[in-house]
């Protein structure tokens, strides 16, 4: 996400722009590049050859196109490294005990992005993705995260969030949601029944900061067959537990 204010160097925000045009398309000709982001020709060719160069494309020598480079996946590696580490055994032990999908999520301004995932060992699987930003208002690792934030900032980012349903059940009403999230305050963790996929129900906790803000969330996902009543409140009581220690690892005592 560009921020607002800063002087954009032209060839720079263009190379951006053509990494990012691999978020939904695993391989891209120079001619789809320059179409997508109305370039011409020879400019997307130019700045494709010198992103191959360092390795942050790779080019197919089948079909001619290119894809996402070695180099991104070993710089990606390094995003969060200290809170990937610390996560992880807890996450495991999670997925062990609840045999339930398990995600680890960091905030990106109004969005939530999945940094891990470990899938339920259940062949129903969920249709998030790591590397993929859902708005905070529409998943329970979201939501626990905006109730961490001041009700000026909730609103804020409300307000500059494209509110829209991705099921029947989705809150998109804001006093709804000013309420909801007051809801998950008091409760210290958030649910969501079915509000970004349908018979999907989740549970997620905050990893709060020495401000007592959240910078991500961890969730337990599954079926609604699966997650009755009784099972998300033990749940929920556990991430608050697991989500607390992973936060005073990670040096934020004061919470």
């Amino acid at each position: 996400m560009k921020k607002q204010n800063v002087k954009i160097i032209q060839s720079v925000s263009r190379a951006i722009e053509i990494i990012r045009c691999f978020d939904n398309n695993e391989e891209l000709g120079v001619t789809d590049i320059s179409k997508i982001l109305n370039l011409h020709k020879s400019t997307a060719f130019g700045l494709i050859s010198t992103l191959e160069a360092y390795n942050l494309l790779e080019k197919n020598k089948y079909t001619g196109k290119y894809k996402l480079g070695i180099e991104l996946f070993r710089l990606g590696t390094k995003v969060n490294s200290n809170l990937r580490n610390i996560s992880t055994p807890y996450l495991e032990k999670l997925l062990k005990r609840y045999e339930e999908t398990v995600n680890l999520v960091v905030r990106d301004g109004n969005f939530a992005m999945y940094l891990e995932k470990i899938e339920s060992p259940h062949s129903m699987r969920i249709c998030t993705k790591v590397g993929q930003r859902l708005p905070l208002y529409s998943t329970a690792v979201g939501k626990t995260i905006l109730a961490s934030l001041s009700k000026e900032e909730t609103e804020d980012i409300l307000n500059t969030s494209e509110i829209k349903k991705y099921t029947e059940k989705t809150i998109s009403d804001k006093e709804q949601l000013f309420e909801h999230i007051n809801m998950i305050r008091e409760k210290g963790y958030a649910e969501d029944f079915e509000e970004l996929e349908e018979g999907l129900t989740c549970v997620a906790a905050p990893i709060i900061n020495h401000t007592k803000k959240a910078i991500a969330a961890i969730s337990i996902s599954g079926p609604t067959s699966r997650m009755n009543k009784e099972l998300r409140l033990e749940i929920g009581r556990t991430l608050v537990k697991v989500t607390k220690e992973i936060s005073e690892k990670l040096g934020f005592i004061n919470i």
